[in-house]
């Protein structure tokens, strides 16, 4: 397969995707929005080994499977489609190997882990699957100052702690929690009534805490970005795209009462968009 051909795979990939960041992409230069189309392949498909496995296949295969192709990435001949695209991304920005084993990493860990007794333990989980894909992404915006991996790493957390809160319900059915043990036991939330999707008062204040914990690292990284130099600012602006959806999410989250097991919170296309070219707007004019 040619490199071209595998840049067409990871864009129909993404494309089909309908994800939250699809709409970011547009405003990146072609070069930067086909590097970005690859590593959103790329964490599409091995998140898909493991919660999209076929009956009958091996996600653990999978997994090793995927880290032969991040090898051959950086040492040898990678087979895959996103691999081969992968490839050429990676030499010409320098993206560090050990973020996309990292990755593997996480992802893996839903194969064993499906309890989390403290936050300090979600984090490394939410570090591996969301924070070090934040880190690439600096070396596909272009940043210079080092501070933008502070701002990468809370983004991170706040996406996958958003994305947590939402997909409680889809989570609990497939018998995996994770909001912190530790945080059930002090709002009086029993897992049982988790896995049992069950609201109460309980639940309410418990999502109410998990909420505010969400908006801290939405904050923190507002306040990093607000400290770097102009030319960095601008280079995160698809980032900040993201962040103003996202964060949208978790607004809808709380004004829906916490109802995350009957209802799918998300935000219609158009409404990405508009965020997205709002985002833009403000970022020219700064």
């Amino acid at each position: 397969m040619t490199s071209s051909e595998a840049q067409a795979y990871c864009n129909a990939v993404t494309k089909r995707s309908g994800s939250n960041f699809y709409y970011s992409f547009f405003f990146l230069p072609a070069a930067r929005r086909a590097a970005m189309y690859t590593v959103y392949a790329f964490c599409k498909e091995v998140d898909n080994a493991v919660d999209e496995a076929l009956p009958g296949s091996d996600p653990k295969e999978a997994i090793r499977r995927w880290r032969a192709e991040v090898a051959a990435v950086y040492g040898g001949t990678p087979t895959h489609p996103v691999a081969i695209s992968l490839a050429g991304h990676v030499r010409h920005l320098g993206i560090p190997r050990e973020y996309f084993d990292e990755l593997i990493n996480g992802v893996e860990m839903d194969l064993s882990t499906t309890r989390y007794i403290t936050f300090d333990e979600l984090s490394r989980y939410c570090y591996r699957v969301a924070c070090v894909v934040g880190l690439i992404c600096l070396h596909i915006f272009g940043t210079r100052d080092p501070r933008a991996k502070d701002y990468a790493v809370n983004l991170g957390m706040a996406f996958q702690l958003t994305n947590i809160l939402r997909d409680l319900g889809t989570d609990a059915d497939r018998g995996r929690i994770y909001l912190p043990l530790e945080d059930l036991t002090r709002f009086g939330y029993t897992k049982e009534l988790l896995l049992q999707r069950r609201y109460s008062p309980r639940f309410d204040s418990l999502m109410a805490f998990q909420c505010k914990r969400a908006h801290e690292f939405y904050d923190k990284a507002r306040t990093i970005l607000e400290s770097l130099p102009r030319a960095d600012r601008k280079a995160l602006t698809p980032a900040e795209m993201m962040r103003g959806v996202y964060e949208r999410i978790l607004l809808r989250i709380e004004q829906a009462g916490y109802r995350v097991f009957d209802l799918r919170i998300s935000i219609p296309p158009v409404s990405r968009l508009a965020i997205a070219a709002n985002v833009w707007l403000r970022s020219r004019l700064a």
